[in-house]
């Protein structure tokens, strides 16, 4: 290959942006309800429209036509409603080198190591400092203790694996061939 041909390749894989993940935090569970039964309901409605043949009897596919309308309507006033109500923190893959001095400054404890033999990072101090530094939000080290020990258990379970899961996803395909 040339020089030409991997500059080329280079300015590409250079250019890659790094994953990303979201966690969206939803204040009200009855408007997160409703927006997952409309996302349903949309989806159900359109799909059934597209099953229907062409020679679908008339006034049955104005009927279907009518429902698919009606849903989509219920989906973007539910969509504004639970936008409304919901809170999104970004999260992006730090580069290798970042994540492994990370993970250096947290190493196990004793405890840590006789309740996990291959533990890598003690968990309480690393999980805050892991979704501070991986926040798109500029989250301070602070807030994401705060949030470890604060919030509900599931919410406090989503925001580290919303920071660890980055961390894990590749852009790598081998192919055959």
């Amino acid at each position: 290959m040339t020089s030409t041909a991997w500059s080329a390749i280079q300015k590409r894989l250079d250019s890659m942006p790094k994953p990303t993940q979201t966690l969206h935090l939803c204040a009200d569970p009855d408007v997160r309800d409703r927006y997952q039964t409309a996302k349903q309901a949309a989806a159900r409605a359109e799909d059934y429209e597209k099953s229907l043949g062409k020679d679908a009897e008339k006034d049955a596919l104005a009927l279907v036509r009518k429902q698919v309308r009606e849903a989509q309507a219920e989906l973007k006033a539910a969509t504004e409603a639970y936008e409304a109500a919901t809170v999104t923190l970004g999260f992006r893959a730090l580069e290798r080198g970042e994540l492994t001095d990370l993970i250096a400054k947290h190493p196990p404890t004793e405890e840590d190591e006789e309740q996990n033999g291959n533990a890598e990072f003690h968990f309480d101090t690393f999980a805050p400092a892991l979704i501070a530094a991986a926040s798109t939000d500029d989250m301070p080290l602070e807030y994401a203790q705060q949030a470890m020990t604060t919030w509900l258990l599931e919410d406090q379970k989503d925001l580290w694996r919303a920071a660890w899961s980055v961390q894990q996803r590749k852009r790598s395909d081998l192919g055959k061939g």
